[in-house]
């Protein structure tokens, strides 16, 4: 069985590769799809993003692949046969936002299987390591 995890990964966490590790332990092959979004002005484009992705997962997980898409999840997961989409869930605010998101991709034929965050990975997110990276948290 084939799965994607989609995101802008911008950059990348410790969260998300954990969200890989995991899926890459249940699915045959995980696709990890370094998307465009459009409510969102990443710091680069989406090769760049997809090159820092790969520069960072260890070699030996074979079964995973990283790939730039500017589409919706769902004709990708249609047009490359993936069987499901992969989120990671850090809290209540992510499960009802990702919520609506999988109605809307099971609406389009690709359901969607919600992994929760470790508990030490649970307040990781992008946004806290750009803010850190630039010197705007002291978290």
């Amino acid at each position: 069985m084939r799965a994607v995890c989609p995101g802008s990964f911008d950059p990348f966490t410790s969260g998300h590769a954990d969200v890989v590790r995991r899926a890459r332990e249940i699915f045959d092959e995980v696709v990890v799809l370094v998307a465009v979004n459009s409510g969102k002005q990443p710091g680069a484009g989406e090769e760049e993003r997809a090159a820092a992705v790969r520069a960072v997962l260890p070699v030996e997980w074979t079964s995973v692949t990283v790939v730039a898409w500017g589409g919706l999840t769902a004709d990708y997961c249609r047009l490359h046969d993936v069987d499901v989409i992969v989120r990671g869930v850090r809290n209540t605010t992510d499960l009802q936002a990702e919520g609506r998101l999988a109605a809307m991709n099971q609406s389009l034929g690709v359901p969607t299987v919600f992994l929760p965050a470790q508990p030490e990975l649970a307040a990781v997110s992008s946004t806290v390591v750009r803010a850190r990276r630039s010197g705007g948290a002291s978290r």
